[in-house]
């Protein structure tokens, strides 16, 4: 490997969820790392379907449709068409997402959001939506527990009215995978990449026994967050972060690490 490329010589654990984290590991790679991946979420259909369906049935009574991951995408539009119903029946229904990702996988719906934020934040939504929230109606599927509520509490404040419906669960996976464990007993590791808050706490959660008896090893460790949300987490469990992305997205997440590196 060529001693030329930004990330040469630096090992990266990788914490995105299960069967999500290729991409970016690849693109690290390509710049010298080495990856080591250690899954620290995982996603699956939420504890009941029941009120996703309801307002799949009702979706002609909703103005706004709003997607924010790509597991609400994924989700929701799973059920959509076990209902056997299509999206585009639904002429006055618009969709605003949250995120390039989630932009990337409504395409993938061959569906063309009608409002994307400036910024890839839920925050910007808010800020930036296209119409008056007066007396919308909205429909909102989400992640069961833990996601954050500044969303909804926001657009209820605009006079929205929001039906949160759960589409997924995420939950912390068993076990840690051997050579990711392997790195982190023997101090092999520069960086830890975190682009969740939810990935935060369950990393913690999966290494808890491993730093508790090797602390000086997370102290040697940089820890790289994908934006503000994300930071504030790891300033709880970790009480700091030392490479935060400037455009919170994968992309901006690698360019803030070759800026540390360098």
């Amino acid at each position: 490997m060529s001693n030329n490329l930004p990330l040469a010589g630096k090992t990266i654990l990788v914490t995105r969820s299960v069967g999500q984290s290729s991409e970016f590991s690849d693109r690290l790679t390509s710049i010298g790392a080495i990856v080591i991946e250690m899954p620290a979420l995982e996603i699956g259909p939420p504890s009941n379907w029941q009120c996703l369906d309801e307002a799949i049935s009702n979706l002609s009574t909703f103005d706004w449709l709003i997607l924010t991951s790509t597991n609400g995408v994924e989700y929701f539009f799973q059920r959509l068409q076990k209902a056997g119903k299509n999206i585009e029946e639904f002429c006055n229904l618009k969709i605003a997402v949250v995120g390039e990702k989630t932009a990337q996988s409504l395409q993938l719906q061959n569906i063309k959001p009608d409002f994307i934020p400036p910024n890839f934040i839920a925050d910007s939504l808010v800020e930036h939506f296209p119409e008056l929230l007066t007396g919308k109606k909205i429909l909102f599927p989400r992640v069961e527990t833990g996601g954050r509520e500044v969303l909804v509490k926001e657009l209820t404040a605009k006079g929205a009215e929001i039906i949160e419906v759960p589409a997924y669960q995420s939950c912390c996976p068993q076990n840690i995978p051997p050579q990711a464990e392997f790195a982190l007993i023997n101090d092999r590791i520069d960086v830890i990449t975190f682009a969740s808050s939810k990935t935060v706490q369950f990393f913690h959660q999966l290494t808890a026994n491993i730093f508790n008896k090797y602390p000086e090893n997370l102290a040697k460790i940089a820890i790289a967050s994908i934006g503000p949300q994300t930071s504030k987490t790891c300033h709880t469990v970790f009480g700091r972060v030392d490479i935060e992305a400037e455009e919170f997205t994968l992309e901006g997440l690698t360019n803030a690490i070759i800026k540390w590196a360098n």
